[in-house]
């Protein structure tokens, strides 16, 4: 059987991705409890891959939450991340050999389908800043320092024999809890230890400060009722207004009548930061680009409205957002007649003609006609 695009959605591919991250963490924990049914395979399986298969069952379902996050965003990475992580999840649940793990494993096998179908819907591309990788380089290299440093000095230690001795160490000193299982016995071992602890919180603060902030900024800047660049990471739901013209006030007005969330694309600079200075979100940048509409979530857009003075410019950002999302409703205004079928097999779902509207209007009401009847009546044809 072919499977169907319109059938298995990327909705469908994102909730599926999601389930079997909750159920393989649930299983998981099942397992690292001992509350499980023994399956048919359970005889062949040493009981010490059946405790490590559910520790890192679960370790799989909260880096599947992660890679779901990274589909819902549309980023490719998160579409290779899971479909590295769904295989190896099913693998997981067949060598927990557990009856509660078979549901993980079939339903990990049937979500590879829709993943596959949907792969063209990711093309976002993740470009961490190069503060975000300095910070995160910094932050491999100083766990990787007390890791392979306090295994190399494991005599100075009580209790450290393998890396995952050192490993657990490493991480127990950077978080500043301290167990006290392990601990330096000689004045070089604490000596050591004392710059794991100091090397490793401050590339833990580094870290933390630099993948956190924007996204604080980004919420109190929000809740103060301006949206700064960051913020465009976290629209969803929202409408795009592509380019700037004539149309485009009274369009803003009747969105924020409706206090729908909505972000103006225009190369028009002074516009832009007219609108920026009123707290409109905007973005300076080409429209019919597709960097610019990748950075304004169009992927999440409930609608697309274009509407400026050049209707072949309307037509190339009609393309392009069409091209991104297929699924998303455009909506246009053309300056000249003889331009509404361009628009429509450019991509629009409505091409509406303000002139042929105006000049209805004005004719039908110099006869006493009910204006707003006459509107409905020919946005209905226009449809």
């Amino acid at each position: 059987m072919e499977f169907n695009r319109k059938w298995i959605t990327v909705r469908a591919s994102i909730a599926l991705t999601f389930f079997v991250a909750l159920l393989s963490i649930l299983v998981g924990l099942l397992h690292i409890a001992g509350v499980s049914v023994a399956g048919p395979l359970s005889p062949f399986i040493p009981d010490l891959v059946k405790q490590a298969v559910g520790f890192t069952g679960t370790l799989t379902g909260f880096a599947m939450l992660a890679s779901g996050y990274a589909l819902k965003k549309g980023y490719r990475i998160g579409w290779y991340a899971t479909a590295v992580l769904l295989p190896l999840t099913a693998l997981q649940g067949l060598l927990q050999v557990s009856v509660v793990s078979l549901p993980l494993v079939l339903l990990s096998l049937l979500s590879l389908p829709a993943l596959a179908v949907n792969r063209g819907r990711f093309s976002r591309v993740a470009r961490p800043s190069p503060t975000q990788l300095g910070a995160g380089l910094a932050l491999v290299t100083a766990v990787a320092y007390g890791t392979l440093g306090s295994f190399a000095l494991r005599s100075e230690f009580n209790d450290i024999e393998t890396i995952t001795d050192a490993f657990y160490y490493t991480v127990v000193t950077a978080s500043t809890v301290g167990y006290g299982d392990i601990a330096p016995v000689t004045g070089i071992g604490r000596m050591f230890g004392l710059s794991v602890l100091v090397i490793n919180v401050a590339a833990f603060a580094v870290a933390l400060g630099v993948l956190l902030t924007p996204a604080i900024e980004a919420q109190f800047s929000k809740a103060l009722g301006k949206m700064t660049e960051k913020q465009f990471d976290l629209l969803e739901d929202h409408v795009l207004v592509l380019g700037y013209g004539d149309l485009t006030e009274p369009i803003l007005d009747d969105l924020d009548g409706r206090e729908v969330d909505y972000v103006v694309v225009t190369d028009d600079e002074a516009a832009a930061r007219d609108l920026d200075d009123r707290d409109v979100s905007v973005l300076a940048a080409d429209p019919s680009d597709v960097d610019p509409l990748e950075r304004v979530q169009i992927a999440e857009a409930r609608a697309v409205v274009v509407a400026t003075d050049d209707d072949a410019a309307d037509a190339l950002a009609i393309l392009t957002a069409r091209q991104l999302n297929p699924d998303v409703r455009i909506v246009a205004a053309v300056t000249q007649r003889e331009n509404v079928d361009k628009l429509r097999r450019a991509g629009a779902d409505h091409v509406i003609s303000p002139s042929t509207l105006g000049g209805h209007l004005l004719v039908d009401s110099a006869f006493g006609e009910n204006s707003e009847a006459i509107a409905d009546s020919i946005v209905g044809e226009e449809e």
